[in-house]
């Protein structure tokens, strides 16, 4: 979980924060990370979204998700952009609904807080989180939501409007004012059109560089038509599921899943277990308080579809996972994460003393890592290639598609792909 390069610009206190007690504010920030010490900050599951507003005023509103994960964290600091314009700003808490305080500090305070590389001159802004972040995987979801002026990044060109961004965050959407039509589009994007007939431009930035984007757009005669497409949006997605595999012989994988739930009412998550596998060691927490969940199997079509009417693939003998939680109140969500053990022979075994993992992902956000001693020696799909903590080898694979992907690992104990590969004499 890497810090955002991207800016995010908030340059007055929250409301009901004065200007006068901005210095009080500052100095109990610095204070309060300097008591907790500078371990560094970490993030995660960044999410940008530009409302392109009147073209004349070259301003755009932004709103940016992003999940603060360091554990016991009471503080996320983020950056300010030299000469920026920002107004209209406000935090949120994501979990609650409810606003959160924020003030602005300088270098000094942002490096105590755990931002080591923080420029001398940067300014940043330190939000007071609702609580502290939760350990072993905790988070603390919250919402930045100004209104930025920028004639550099948004402009107009003989009769067309331009909207031209360095994006450092892996998810973004553009939205386009009233009336315009996308002409161009320099990064590959889904178009999606809003309830109220504006285009929404979405995309995952795979490569590991930030995204250049460039978009124009015209203004038509006539406005569109409103009525959304009943498409999904990519990369507003909240799922991310990461695959823990283990010695080969045992056919089996440990997974986390994460999601975030957002339907008021909604009180239990049903994981149906793909056929062919045996799911055990069933669990969940609430990312957002820590808290265990409640966890109960059910077997057999009528028991799950009482809880899924809308199942697919359900037989018989079908077998699920029900996590149960306090149901949704209006205005808040929760963020779950679910842990269980598969088993399933027919696509993680072992062939010719080769690892062989085959399974198709549906989710966008998916990661693989390979147990330990075991050398990667082919992937069917492209993945991102990183090592753990531990010196395990991960694969991360980022589909920006709304399909499947079908990905096959293999890989070889480490002396064994020494010898097969060379590198042993």
């Amino acid at each position: 979980m890497i810090r955002t390069l991207a800016a995010v610009v908030l340059l007055l206190a929250a409301p009901g924060v004065s200007a006068e007690n901005g210095a009080a504010g500052q100095r109990a920030a610095r204070q309060g990370a300097t008591a907790k010490g500078a371990a560094g900050q970490t993030e995660a599951d960044g999410l940008t979204r530009y409302e392109l507003l009147d073209p004349a005023s070259h301003s755009f509103r932004i709103v940016y998700d992003v999940t603060a994960t360091t554990a016991g964290a009471t503080r996320y600091f983020n950056p300010i952009r030299t000469g920026s314009v920002a107004s209209n700003e406000h935090v949120t808490d994501r979990a609650t609904g409810k606003p959160l305080a924020f003030v602005e500090v300088d270098a000094e305070t942002a490096r105590a807080g755990g931002i080591a590389d923080a420029a001398p001159d940067s300014r940043w802004i330190a939000v007071t989180l609702a609580r502290p972040v939760p350990a072993d995987g905790g988070e603390a979801r919250i919402t930045i939501d100004k209104t930025y002026a920028d004639a550099k990044s948004y402009y107009s060109d003989g009769g067309e409007i331009v909207f031209d961004r360095s994006l450092g965050i892996k998810r973004n959407a553009v939205l386009l004012p009233a009336g315009y039509q996308l002409v161009a589009c320099n990064v590959p994007s889904q178009v999606l059109q809003q309830a109220d007939g504006r285009l929404l431009v979405s995309f995952w930035n795979t490569s590991a560089a930030p995204a250049p984007l460039l978009i124009r757009a015209r203004k038509l005669a006539a406005p569109l038509v409103a009525g959304a497409a009943a498409i999904d949006d990519r990369a507003a997605q909240t799922r991310n599921i990461v695959y823990y595999l283990n010695d080969p012989s045992t056919h089996s994988f440990a997974l986390t899943h994460d999601y975030t739930e957002t339907r008021p009412g909604a009180a239990f998550y049903v994981n149906i277990v793909r056929a062919g596998s045996r799911a055990a060691n069933p669990s969940a927490r609430d990312l957002d308080s820590g808290a265990a969940l409640t966890v109960e199997t059910v077997k057999g079509e009528a028991a799950i579809r009482a809880l899924e009417p809308d199942a697919e693939g359900i037989v018989k003998d079908s077998e699920a996972i029900v996590f149960r939680f306090s149901p949704l109140a209006a205005g808040t969500t929760k963020r779950i994460r679910i842990a269980e053990t598969y088993t399933d022979p027919g696509r993680y075994t072992v062939s010719n003393g080769e690892l062989v993992w085959h399974r198709s992902l549906g989710r966008p956000a998916n990661a693989v890592v390979l147990p330990a001693g075991w050398v990667l020696t082919n992937v069917s799909v492209p993945a991102s290639i990183g090592v753990e903590p531990d010196g395990r080898t991960r694969l991360t694979f980022i589909n920006a598609r709304n399909d499947s992907i079908d990905v096959t690992i293999t890989a070889r104990r480490a002396s064994r792909a020494s010898q097969a590969l060379g590198t042993i004499p």
